[in-house]
């Protein structure tokens, strides 16, 4: 009984702390669009090329997780936090005092994205899957990206707060320190830290070997293909939300509260679809989620842009919006096993970020051209509903639920 009780109290230790280093680099993450206005006025850039950078660090940041998944899958979590965590501080704290196009790519778009990579799905989800049992692992993969989500929430006001009392640089800053208290949690996600760590689920081969396997598999690739669209969905909408607002004639307090709105109702949807992951197919979850998002987008077009108009669009998408991160998981997890999770799981999140660059920059484009971004709200509306259909080919079996 004891030895029972050590095992989950290491498991929610386990949890929680992946659950705190990912509220802490996504809350970063997903608060840059906050940013955007405040570096066009003090640079001059202007939205084009400050979007570019953004979306360099949208795909930069998938890029890192196969790469550090690789290495976390080798030799361990801890020194890929730790590294990841004095990238993000040093591209965030440099950023204020770089003036050019590539000055604020080399900060925001590679170094500080590659350091919130080193600190975010795919290593702390591939860390935890492997020291827990499969029975947990759909609720892990919720409560630990509700902490992102949680992050993002607490980030989104907090950084407008400071934006807008002692200014952006002041804010960023302010960033960039908070992101080291990544360091002192990385130990208690090493591997081991579960009592009666289980066997992973499948015996797997060499890395190269599972990666050349998942690359041909049709289900995989479904799940890429879906994963491309969240990426573009989401990238679009936290680059470039606050400019929807404000075109509106709404005050940038305004997108702060639509931001953190998305991140308290994620928390509730990424619980929920950890619940609903032990119970039903994860592609049909997937399928129903990204259905919802177009048909949420539709009704935010045809409705008044009042503020509660964008208050219940942001609860609405909030409860989807990286929900969807547990059920992909769970789903690698279950054609591949969990030996080289991160790694793969990085790769599904590379293309979900290829997503998630064009979604920033072609957002840019689109306002600079048009003065609107009415036709990045089609486009996503279109790729949303062909990522609800082609998940439904996916290889899954039936769940047993145990009552």
């Amino acid at each position: 009984m004891e030895t029972k009780s050590n095992y989950n109290r290491s498991a929610w230790v386990l949890m929680i702390s992946a659950a705190a280093i990912l509220a802490i680099t996504m809350g970063a993450r997903q608060s840059t669009g906050l940013f955007v206005s405040p570096l066009d006025k003090s640079t001059g850039l202007g939205i084009v090329s400050i979007s570019f950078a953004l979306a360099v660090g949208q795909f930069i940041w998938g890029l890192a997780q196969p790469i550090f998944g690789a290495i976390a899958d080798k030799r361990g979590p801890k020194q890929v936090i730790i590294i990841g965590a004095l990238m993000l501080a040093a591209g965030l704290a440099l950023t204020p005092f770089v003036t050019s196009k590539w000055g604020i790519i080399l900060t925001l778009g590679i170094l500080s994205a590659a350091g919130a990579g080193a600190g975010s799905f795919s290593i702390m989800i591939g860390a935890t899957s492997s020291q827990l049992p499969p029975e947990k692992r759909a609720f892990a993969g919720g409560f630990i990206n509700a902490g992102g989500s949680f992050g993002q929430f607490i980030f989104a006001p907090f950084l407008q707060v400071l934006i807008s009392g002692f200014g952006w640089v002041a804010a960023m800053l302010t960033m960039a320190a908070t992101t080291l208290c990544t360091i002192p949690l990385a130990s208690l996600i090493s591997s081991g830290v579960v009592v009666d760590k289980p066997e992973t689920s499948k015996k797997s081969k060499g890395l190269i070997e599972q990666v050349r396997r998942a690359m041909v598999d049709r289900s995989y690739l479904c799940l890429h293909a879906g994963f491309f669209t969240c990426g573009f969905h989401v990238a679009f909408l936290v680059t470039h939300l606050p400019g929807e607002v404000a075109l509106n004639g709404h005050s940038a307090s305004v997108s702060a509260a639509s931001l953190s709105i998305i991140g308290l109702f994620n928390i509730a949807g990424s619980l929920f679809a950890g619940y609903l992951g032990a119970r039903f197919r994860m592609k049909y979850i997937l399928s129903i989620m990204y259905g919802s998002r177009a048909v949420m987008i539709l009704l935010f077009l045809l409705a008044p842009k009042t503020l509660l108009t964008f208050y219940i669009f942001a609860a609405a998408l909030g409860f989807t919006w990286l929900a969807t991160v547990p059920p992909t998981a769970g789903l690698v997890g279950k054609l591949f096993g969990t030996r080289y999770m991160a790694t793969l799981f990085g790769l599904t999140l590379l293309t979900h970020q290829i997503g998630g660059f064009l979604g920033a920059w072609l957002g840019g484009i689109a306002v600079s051209h048009d003065g609107s971004y009415q036709w990045m709200w089609y486009a996503d509306m279109a790729l949303a509903s062909a990522a609800a259909l082609v998940n439904l080919p996916i290889r899954e079996s039936k769940v047993l639920i145990r009552l």
